[in-house]
């Protein structure tokens, strides 16, 4: 698939009606044109959703608040719950 003209036979059912309603437009000439459009959309918002993921989990591991173990966080959760459950309980 190294060749950049290489034909692939895609099925696009419900998808191919919005496809010729591009190139009817004139917004784009060909269907490979629509296709490949939407192909580099899509890696961009991969691209921008990667960037956006490694800035977090480097955030993340920036945070100098000490690190809770599962079991830890999974004991202040259900601890959380349970207050939330009493005080639902009291208003009623």
């Amino acid at each position: 698939m190294d060749d950049p003209n290489t034909t692939l036979a895609v099925t696009l059912g419900d998808l191919a009606g919005k496809v010729e309603e591009r190139v009817r437009s004139g917004e784009y000439e060909s269907p490979s044109d629509v296709v490949r459009a939407g192909l580099e959309a899509l890696a961009r918002e991969e691209r921008a959703f990667e960037a956006e993921l490694k800035a977090k989990v480097e955030e993340a591991l920036a945070d100098p608040r000490p690190w809770l173990s599962a079991d830890e966080m999974s004991n202040r959760m259900r601890a959380y719950h349970q207050e939330r459950l009493a005080k639902a309980r009291d208003a009623v």
